[in-house]
């Protein structure tokens, strides 16, 4: 069963989301027939990498609000993190384009470690306070998830994944992706944005069930002859 998520690295509740979901599949007694592949979204693409520009100042010059509603929103946002066992520093977080990113996650997924590059990339931006554009914070991040540094610095240093990450971003708004995180489950069921633990595990345990049926376990028609078995036994 196959389990895509479409997220942003500089979304707060990406991060959340993926915690959320990990405990529902914690919970989930077939998690160990779940496939999962993360997809780029880029939520402003435009955005330019400014170390003077805070966070809190981002977000109230984007949403028109005042700098003490972002301050109150962004604590808000802290403290559902903090349940959800994560640690967010907003006041060192520095403002960033995802873009970079997205393209080590999308070389990550080649050798199946997407997830850990999200979780890594998660990590630097929101806990340690971390440029997720800068070429050689994302090559240790790179080299942190056994991939090769030279190989990622190769990558970074060229325009390779570029197509992968807007070919993702495409496919979300053909599917109706308007926010992240976004869960899609077999093309079939979606969970939009950080639900709780118990939402994930009940359309987990609806999809497998219908899964499972669509794709029954096929019983071999067997020929026995001299053989030895794990309990080490032989005839």
């Amino acid at each position: 069963m196959k389990v895509e998520i479409w997220s942003d690295v500089m979304c707060p509740f990406c991060y959340i989301g993926k915690r959320k979901f990990e405990q529902a599949l914690g919970q989930f007694d077939n998690a160990q027939d779940v496939k999962i592949e993360w997809h780029s979204f880029m939520l402003d693409p435009d955005m330019k990498a400014d170390g003077n520009t805070t966070v809190y100042q981002y977000l109230a010059d984007r949403k028109g609000m005042s700098l003490e509603q972002s301050k109150q929103m962004h604590q808000n946002v802290a403290n559902m993190a903090k349940e959800a066992g994560l640690t967010y520093n907003f006041d060192k977080a520095i403002k960033a384009n995802s873009f970079d990113a997205h393209r080590l996650s999308q070389l990550a997924k080649q050798d199946g470690l997407d997830d850990a590059a999200e979780e890594a990339l998660f990590k630097a931006y929101f806990t340690d306070g971390k440029n997720i554009a800068d070429h050689t914070v994302l090559t240790e991040i790179g080299k942190q998830i056994g991939l090769d540094g030279s190989k990622v610095a190769e990558v970074l240093a060229s325009d390779a994944y570029a197509q992968d990450v807007w070919a993702d971003v495409k496919e979300a708004q053909s599917i109706g992706v308007r926010g992240v995180p976004f869960f899609v489950i077999n093309r079939k069921y979606a969970v939009s944005g950080a639900q709780p633990s118990e939402q994930f595990l009940q359309v987990l345990n609806t999809a497998f069930a219908e899964w499972k049926q669509e794709n029954p376990t096929k019983l071999l028609q067997v020929q026995n002859g001299q053989s030895c078995d794990v309990d080490g036994n032989c005839d």
